[in-house]
């Protein structure tokens, strides 16, 4: 397989400004999740590297080779669209096969391959049938099965999961991520959802008005976010008030920081502990049911905390509640300010 490295890539649709000096290489056999709110960029460098656009400014390499005006049908990709853009009139297996035949494969060897594929993502009974005789979860294998059929050396997907409903959509995660494993591919996509990028992803790039904002493993960019977007972006952050910081041991000044936590990484306590922990005192105003676990609001000085966790440890607020709040302090999340 080959890795991908985009040097100083800028694009612009007009006056737009949609990606700006953006630099990242993506690691040959690796899984790379690009996220970002609507209009950060994200799409467009996908598209960038898959051909579909031209940067304006800069390159973009595929194996070491430059690929920056080479038209999207010479790339050696595979794409996987949003949409699985299945062709009604034909069946799985003429579906998978296209790009083969496309490629002029012999139908001795488009018949091996497709058989192949459609094991590999687990369809081999169904090749015959029609996408309309499909679920969900079935047609977006038939697209991932041709968008790698071809033996390609990157695959790019373009919000892959997105039409599947929650419980498809996590076995899917599951077996995106057996499939690559077994194929080796390196595979760049985009999401915007948060957990879909923690789970399916080697690394993360979190993309924000056409800018790489932060690059790293999904641990890395979930505990030490570079700002307070990325850090509320990749999940929820409670945040110190000022009036809160004294009496406080935090990791940096103050003055130049903001300070909080991830809601999973607190404890409800009935008083203050003595083990070290930093603790802070506020008001239950909500309790929120999800089955196993529970979400409780804590009302901290006018600000909002979410304290996550098993449902038996979650109370039920009971008029003028007060609790205290502690977490360890390697836990605290702390971003400069001004971002």
């Amino acid at each position: 397989m080959s890795a991908v490295d985009v040097f100083g890539v800028t694009k612009r649709f007009g006056p737009v400004t949609v990606l700006d000096d953006i630099s990242i290489s993506f690691p040959d056999g690796g899984v790379f999740g690009l996220l970002g709110p609507s209009g950060s960029g994200k799409t467009t460098l996908l598209r960038a590297i898959a051909g579909f656009h031209f940067p304006d400014k800069g390159t973009v390499h595929i194996g070491q080779k430059d690929v920056g005006r080479v038209p999207v049908e010479k790339r050696d990709i595979g794409m996987m669209f949003q949409s699985y853009a299945l062709f009604p009139n034909m069946n799985v297996a003429e579906n998978v096969g296209f790009g083969l035949r496309v490629r002029k494969v012999g139908a001795a060897e488009e018949r091996r391959r497709v058989a192949e594929v459609l094991e590999l993502v687990q369809l081999g009974e169904m090749a015959a049938r029609k996408p309309n005789q499909l679920s969900g979860g079935q047609r977006q294998r038939v697209a991932l099965a041709r968008a790698i059929v071809t033996n390609p050396k990157v695959l790019l997907l373009d919000e892959p999961l997105s039409a599947l409903d929650k419980a498809l959509r996590v076995e899917m995660q599951i077996e995106l991520k057996r499939i690559q494993r077994e194929i080796g591919i390196t595979t760049i996509f985009v999401t915007h959802d948060q957990e879909e990028a923690l789970t399916l992803s080697d690394q993360i790039g979190i993309l924000k008005d056409g800018r790489m904002l932060q690059v790293g493993t999904p641990r890395e960019v979930y505990t030490r976010p570079v700002d307070v977007f990325a850090a509320g972006f990749l999940g929820d952050a409670n945040w110190i008030p000022p009036s809160r910081f004294s009496g406080l041991t935090l990791p940096a000044t103050p003055d130049e920081h903001h300070f909080g936590t991830r809601p999973e990484t607190v404890q409800l306590v009935a008083s203050p502990p003595d083990d070290g922990r930093l603790c802070l005192q506020g008001r239950v105003v909500q309790r929120i049911f999800a089955g196993a676990m529970a979400t409780c609001i804590v009302d901290i000085d006018g600000t909002p905390w979410k304290v996550v966790g098993r449902d038996r440890e979650i109370p039920e607020p009971a008029g003028d509640d007060t609790t205290w709040l502690a977490w360890l302090p390697e836990d605290t999340l702390s971003v400069p300010r001004g971002g």
